[in-house]
């Protein structure tokens, strides 16, 4: 019996690594490739969910555009959690792209900080201080 006991508890053990092991792996693959289960959907619009002056606001993103404070981006937000010159999205090889303009707060993307260009598509959610905007 004590045997029987011993071996069932191996299983359990083994069985438990494999759980952890496996949710390590999912873990590493979202942080290293975030854009791995994207859907095809190709961004078109951006609308301003979140904000003290835009909110409701829709742009159109078949043109490059620069998002910042400064009165010279295209999408000018008055947010003091932004940069001058904060993010640009724009298409590249039939891809939008966010790309964070060394912003000193951050571009989140989907709740997860954008450090290198990244792949948007619809539904993606895109946060620069307290002002949120939806993709479309």
């Amino acid at each position: 019996m004590p045997a029987l006991f011993l071996n069932l508890l191996k299983i359990i053990f083994l069985l438990l690594i494999y759980i952890f092991l496996w949710q390590v792996a999912r873990s590493m693959r979202s942080h290293v490739s975030p854009n791995a289960r994207r859907s095809n959907k190709t961004a078109r619009e951006i609308a301003v969910v979140r904000s003290e002056t835009l909110a409701g606001r829709r742009f159109s993103l078949e043109q490059p555009k620069v998002i910042g404070r400064s009165s010279d981006a295209d999408i000018i937000i008055d947010d003091s959690y932004a940069s001058e010159f904060h993010l640009r999205i724009g298409f590249q090889d039939g891809e939008v792209i966010l790309n964070d303009l060394g912003s000193t707060n951050g571009t989140y993307l989907n709740g997860r900080r954008v450090s290198v260009p990244t792949a948007i598509s619809s539904s993606d959610s895109i946060q620069i201080g307290k002002t949120i905007f939806e993709v479309r």
